[in-house]
C-alpha cells in the first residue's frame, strides 16, 4: 500500500520556497532558515506587474509593478551587489546634474524647467542590457546619424545626449530601441524596445501643445531615423512635429534660438526635403525653404557644412527648391565650397544627382521628360548639352572614389560614406543608362551592399536594392519607384 505524499505547503517563507524545503512560517523570520545560517527573505507579497515591457512568463508586455511591498534583499550576492553599485552611479550622475546650472527657457509666457530628478539613463528599467546599448550607442552607434567625420564640433547630439534624456523619457528609450537595430540583436526586442518608444514618445507629443522641448523633438528625429534605415512609415512623425512647431517656433526670430535647437531644425529639414525619400506617405513641408531660407531665394542661407547629408548648406538648399523653379543651371552654376577631396567628389555626386533629377524626376518628383536629351537644346546652357549617360558616369566615379577614400587607414574617422545613398539611387533609377550598361549596374550594386555590410547593420542600403533590383525588371521609365515602394508598404529615406 502506497503512503500518501505530503501536501506541499505554499505558505512558506520565499527562502525556502525557493529552495524546496518545508518551512516552519515563524515570524518574523523562519527557524529553519535561522538554522542554517542564512537569512530569510520573508513572507511579504511579491511584486505584480501592470502592463507594458516584461518579456516573458506570466506578466509579458508588463511595464512597472503595482505592488511595490517586497523588502530589500540582505547584500551579498552578485545581483544585490550589481544593483547596489547601480546605485551608488545613479547617485554619482544626479549630483553631476544638479551642479550643473539650471536650463530653464521660456516661450509664450510659459516656463520650463529640467529638474535632475527626471534622469532615468543611469536606472534602466531593464537592467544591464539597457544600459550597455546605451552606452553603445553614446559611443559608437551615434556615428551612423551623421556624415562628416566622427569628431566633427558641429555634431551637437553627443554631449547633451544625457540631459536630453533627462527631458524626455522617449528619446532615452528610442536610443536603445535604435541601437539594438543595427547591432543585429533580435528582431522581438527591438520591435518590443521600438513599441515603448513610440508610446512614450505620442505621450510626450501630447503634452507638448505649448511648446516642443528638445528632448522631444530630438526623439522624433531619431524615431524617423528609425523609419528610415527599417522602410516604417515615419513622414507622419516630421507632420506631428511640425504642426507644434509652426505654431510657435518656426516663424520666430532664428537669432532667438539655440545653436541646438537651430540644429534640430536643420535636420528636420534634411529630413523633409523633396526627392530625398522613397514612398513617401505624406507630401513634404518645405520645412527648409521655411526656417533656414525664410522663405525667400536658394541664395539666402548660411555657409558651411550640413552634419547629416555631409553637403554644404548652399547646395542642400538647392535641393529645397528641386520643383518650384529651379532649373537645371542651378546644379552647374552653383559654386562649390571649400572641403576635402573625398568631401568634394561627394558633393560632385550629388550636383549630378541634381541633374538627373531635374531632368528626369525622381522619388516624389514627377520625370520632366523620357529620353536623356535636354528639351529645348538651342536655350540651354553647354554644361547643361552633356548628355546623361556621361553625367550618370561621372556621378558613379565620384561614389566609387568616396568608397575607396573610405577604406583609407588614414582616413578611419570619415562618416562620408554614410551620405552615399541618394547619388547612387538616382542613378540607378536612370534605368536606360544602366540597363545598356552591366558594369554600372554592378557597381551599383556593390556599392550599397559595402554599405549594408559595414559595422553597422543599415537595413537601409538592402531595402534600396532590393526596390532598384524591382525596378530594373521593367522597362525604361515604365514604373514609378515611389508606387513600387508603397506596394511594399516601405518608406525609406535616401539621407
Amino acid at each position: 500500500m502506497s503512503t500518501p505524499r505530503a501536501r506541499r505547503s505554499h505558505a512558506g517563507c520565499w527562502t525556502c520556497k525557493a529552495k524546496r524545503r518545508k518551512c516552519d512560517r515563524a515570524r518574523p523570520t523562519c527557524r529553519v532558515c535561522t538554522d542554517h545560517g542564512i537569512a530569510c527573505e520573508g513572507y511579504e507579497l511579491r511584486l505584480r506587474w501592470g502592463s507594458g515591457i516584461a518579456s516573458r512568463g506570466h506578466f509579458t508586455g508588463a511595464e512597472a509593478p503595482v505592488d511595490a511591498s517586497i523588502p530589500l534583499r540582505v547584500p551579498g550576492r552578485r545581483r544585490d551587489r550589481n544593483r547596489t553599485r547601480q546605485r551608488e552611479q545613479e547617485g554619482e550622475i544626479q549630483a553631476e546634474v544638479a551642479e550643473r546650472p539650471s536650463q530653464n527657457c521660456s516661450r509664450h509666457g510659459v516656463e520650463i524647467r529640467y529638474s535632475p530628478e527626471a534622469f532615468e539613463v543611469s536606472t534602466p528599467s531593464q537592467g544591464t542590457e539597457k544600459a550597455r546599448l546605451f552606452q553603445e550607442f553614446q559611443s559608437s552607434g551615434i556615428n551612423i546619424l551623421h556624415s562628416t567625420t566622427v569628431h566633427d564640433e558641429q555634431t551637437l547630439l553627443k554631449p547633451r545626449l544625457p540631459v536630453l534624456c533627462q527631458q524626455s523619457k522617449a528619446l532615452y528609450q528610442i536610443c536603445i530601441a535604435l541601437q539594438a537595430s543595427i547591432n543585429q540583436e533580435p528582431t522581438a526586442r527591438f520591435l518590443e524596445y521600438l513599441d515603448i518608444g513610440l508610446n512614450r514618445f505620442r505621450a510626450e507629443l501630447s503634452k507638448s501643445e505649448l511648446y516642443l522641448e528638445d528632448g522631444t523633438l530630438t526623439a522624433g528625429l531619431l524615431l524617423c531615423t528609425i523609419g528610415v534605415m527599417h522602410g516604417i512609415p515615419w513622414t507622419m512623425h516630421l507632420r506631428g512635429m511640425y504642426s507644434i512647431l509652426r505654431m510657435h517656433d518656426v516663424e520666430g526670430a532664428q537669432q532667438e534660438r539655440s545653436a541646438f535647437r537651430a540644429h534640430l531644425f536643420e535636420v528636420m529639414g534634411v529630413m523633409d526635403l523633396p526627392t530625398f525619400s522613397i514612398g513617401r506617405q505624406h507630401s513634404h513641408l518645405g520645412f527648409w525653404r521655411q526656417y533656414y531660407c525664410k522663405g525667400g531665394s536658394p541664395g539666402e542661407v548660411e555657409t558651411g557644412v550640413e552634419v547629416v547629408t555631409g553637403l554644404p548648406r548652399s547646395l542642400v538648399t538647392i535641393f529645397a527648391f528641386i520643383g518650384e523653379g529651379t532649373a537645371e543651371a542651378s546644379f552647374w552654376d552653383w559654386p562649390g565650397a571649400e572641403g576635402s577631396f573625398i568631401q568634394c567628389q561627394l558633393w560632385e555626386a550629388y550636383r549630378l544627382a541634381g541633374v538627373l533629377v531635374v531632368r528626369h524626376g525622381g522619388p516624389g518628383f514627377p520625370r520632366c521628360s523620357d529620353t536623356g536629351a535636354v528639351p529645348n537644346p538651342g536655350i540651354q546652357r553647354g554644361a547643361s548639352l552633356t548628355s546623361s549617360t556621361i553625367i550618370v558616369s561621372r556621378l558613379l566615379s565620384s561614389v566609387d572614389a568616396v568608397c575607396r577614400a573610405s577604406l583609407d587607414p588614414e582616413r578611419w574617422d570619415t562618416l562620408i560614406i554614410n551620405a552615399i545613398s541618394y547619388p547612387v539611387t538616382i542613378a540607378g533609377l536612370q534605368s536606360d543608362v544602366v540597363q545598356k550598361d552591366p558594369s554600372l549596374k554592378e557597381f551599383i550594386r556593390k556599392a550599397l551592399l559595402f554599405t549594408t555590410d559595414g559595422p553597422f547593420c543599415n537595413r537601409q542600403y538592402g531595402l534600396l536594392l532590393d526596390l532598384l533590383e524591382e525596378y530594373w525588371t521593367h522597362r525604361a521609365r515604365e514604373v514609378d519607384i515611389d508606387q513600387l515602394a508603397r506596394a511594399r508598404g516601405v518608406e525609406l529615406g535616401l539621407f
